[in-house]
C-alpha cells in the first residue's frame, strides 16, 4: 500500500503484473493509488486491468465524515463524489465508503447524524453514475490516526438501518468483526439482506483469548496485539458457515480476497481456497 500511495516505489503496471499470474476475476482498486490522481490516467488504468483478463469491480475508498466541522465533510463529500466517478471510469460498479474516524469528542448519536447526512449527499452521484455505495465493517484506514466510527456492530448496525437506498449497501468483512470484539456470524445475520459485495480475509490470535480481545476497547489494541493476518481458511473464521449465509440470501456479488501480508504464495493459497470454497457453495459459477 505504501508503494502505491506514498512513495511511488510501485507502479501500478507492475502489480498488475503481480497479480496476473493468479488468474483472477478482478482486481480491486484504491483511491489513494499516486497514479489515479490525474484523472486524465484512469482510461488507462482500465485498460490496463482489462488487457489481462481481468476487471475492476470496486473502488475502496476512506472518506471521513464524522468530522464536526462542516466545511470538512463538504470537502470529504466532494471527494467521494470524485471517487465515485473515478470508479464509474475504471469500470467499477461499486465504490466504498466509510463513516470516518471515531474521535474521542464525538457522541454516538451526533456522529451518526453526521456520518449519515453526507454519505446521503453522494447517493445522488452514485445513482447518476450507475455505481452502488458499499459500507464497510471496517477498522480504520491506513492513514487515520482513530479507528473506525462504526466500527462496532451495534453503531454500524444503526447506520446501515438509516440509510434505505438501491444504491448503497454493505461491504462485508468477517475478520474486521474480530478487531471489533464482535461475532461475525452475528453480524452478518443482521446485515445479510443489504450484503453486496465482500472481503474475505482471515485472521489468528498471536496472543490470549477471544475473550481478551473483546475486553479492549473497540478491539483497537487488539489489533496491533493480538490479531495477525493469515491465509484465507486457517484463521478464526467460518467460511462454510458464511458462505452458506450469504448463499441463502441470494448473495452474488464479488469476493476480494485480502491476503498477502506475507508474501504472494500466501495470497495464492488464499485464492485457491476462495475458489473451491465459491464452487462448493455456488457449484453454478463453475
Amino acid at each position: 500500500m505504501r508503494a502505491l500511495v506514498k512513495d511511488g516505489t510501485m507502479t501500478l503496471r507492475e502489480w498488475v503484473d503481480l497479480a496476473a499470474p493468479l488468474q483472477l476475476d478482478g482486481l480491486e482498486y484504491y483511491s489513494g493509488f499516486l497514479e489515479l490522481v490525474d484523472s486524465t490516467r484512469w482510461p488507462a488504468a482500465r485498460r490496463e486491468v482489462e488487457s489481462r483478463g481481468m476487471v475492476i469491480p470496486m473502488l475502496c475508498c476512506s472518506p471521513d465524515f464524522s468530522h464536526p466541522d462542516a466545511a470538512f465533510r463538504n470537502a470529504e463529500i466532494a471527494k467521494e463524489k470524485n471517487w465515485i466517478r473515478m470508479a464509474a471510469t475504471l469500470g467499477a460498479k461499486y465504490c466504498r465508503v466509510l463513516s470516518g474516524q471515531r474521535r474521542p469528542e464525538l457522541s454516538r448519536s451526533q456522529g451518526l447524524d453526521l456520518v449519515a447526512a453526507s454519505i446521503e449527499a453522494c447517493l445522488p452521484e452514485a445513482e447518476a453514475c450507475g455505481v452502488t455505495l458499499i459500507i464497510e465493517n471496517h477498522y480504520k484506514d491506513d492513514f487515520w490516526s482513530f479507528p473506525e466510527f462504526a466500527q462496532k456492530m451495534e453503531v454500524f448496525c444503526e447506520l446501515v438501518e438509516r440509510i434505505q437506498h438501491p444504491c448503497f449497501g454493505v461491504n462485508y468483512d468477517p475478520s474486521n468483526a474480530y478487531i471489533a470484539g464482535d461475532d461475525p456470524l452475528e453480524l452478518l445475520q443482521r446485515v445479510k439482506h443489504r450484503v453486496v459485495t465482500m472481503h474475505a480475509s482471515d485472521r489468528y490470535l498471536v496472543e490470549g483469548t477471544l475473550e481478551d480481545l473483546r475486553r479492549e476497547e473497540g478491539g483497537a489494541e487488539g489489533y496491533v496485539k493480538r490479531l495477525r493476518h493469515g491465509t484465507v481458511g486457517r484463521g478464526l473464521n467460518d467460511y462454510d458457515a458464511i458462505f452458506g449465509a450469504l448463499r441463502g440470501v441470494g448473495f452474488n456479488g464479488w469476493i476480494s480476497i485480502e491476503d498477502g501480508v506475507d508474501g504472494m504464495e500466501q495470497l495464492a493459497d488464499s485464492v485457491r481456497f476462495v475458489r473451491a470454497k465459491i464452487q462448493q457453495h455456488w457449484p453454478a459459477t463453475g
